[in-house]
């Protein structure tokens, strides 16, 4: 999967020539010589998520994150408490709208981020197929499903090189990581075990009362689609709004090599 969005991506800038030309009014511009840059830097990026949720004008491929439609999600895991090979399609996430932006901070060095949000309420759905395990729990069906986790406090680590084009300077945004914690976890698969309506109420039931364990369980697997996906969306974005816009005294495009 990172392969694929990594040669998306230099297939993108090769052939893809919609850059924002003007800076947009909501976008606000911090130095790292201000020595409130944190925190300026953090009123920025809330209020590029406050505008994705409402679609970025001028961005090519990019629709509002609130809903956020996928067409996919993979789950694949063969080790510890959690032994499932399932899919989920037709996902809709809601509630990305109400995140908060706690803190970005910027390496002045590597120009990489670290990114802390609260995300009061989210809510994942679509349709399942599932075969395997978690905990002790066997589970075979496929059918409709949703995920409802709470209070989630999220940590972004976020890879970037920087790049000349067009007489700016550009994020490459080259990898991602994800840390995350939540205080509360519901969920609903429906017609498990070919429907008995027993076996699916009781399974159903073990998984919400036992919630934190299955969310540990689970991480790896969130973690690892959550990444994939913020990938995707930032390789768009950083690719057409340049990086100058947000922080005006990065290194100028003459002082860089020009991508590849």
């Amino acid at each position: 999967m990172m392969k694929r969005i990594a040669l998306c991506f230099a297939v993108f800038i090769k052939l893809c020539n919609c850059d924002l030309t003007e800076k947009p009014e909501w976008l606000k511009s911090c130095q790292f010589k201000d020595p409130d840059f944190t925190k300026c830097s953090t009123i920025g990026v809330q209020a590029l998520f406050d505008n994705l949720v409402k679609g970025l004008e001028g961005i090519e491929g990019l629709q509002s994150i609130d809903p956020m439609r996928i067409d996919r999600v993979g789950i694949l895991q063969g080790e510890g408490p959690v032994s499932v090979n399932a899919s989920i399609s037709k996902v809709k996430i809601t509630g990305i709208s109400k995140v908060k932006v706690i803190e970005n901070q910027v390496s002045s060095k590597d120009y990489s981020w670290i990114t802390i949000v609260k995300l009061p309420k989210m809510r994942l759905e679509g349709n399942y197929h599932m075969m395997g395990r978690i905990l002790v729990i066997p589970l075979n069906g496929r059918g409709k499903c949703w995920f409802e986790p709470s209070n989630m406090d999220i940590k972004f680590y976020t890879k970037t090189r920087l790049y000349a084009k067009n007489d700016h300077t550009f994020y490459n945004v080259t990898g991602c990581r994800v840390h995350f914690n939540m205080e509360g976890l519901k969920l609903r698969m429906d017609n498990l075990f070919e429907g008995v309506k027993v076996l699916e109420d009781s399974t159903n039931l073990y998984l919400n009362e036992n919630w934190r364990p299955v969310s540990e369980a689970l991480k790896p697997i969130i973690s690892k689609n959550i990444e994939e996906i913020l990938l995707g969306i930032m390789s768009k974005i950083f690719h057409q709004i340049p990086g100058d816009f947000f922080i005006s005294d990065l290194p100028k495009p003459n002082e860089l090599k020009q991508a590849n």
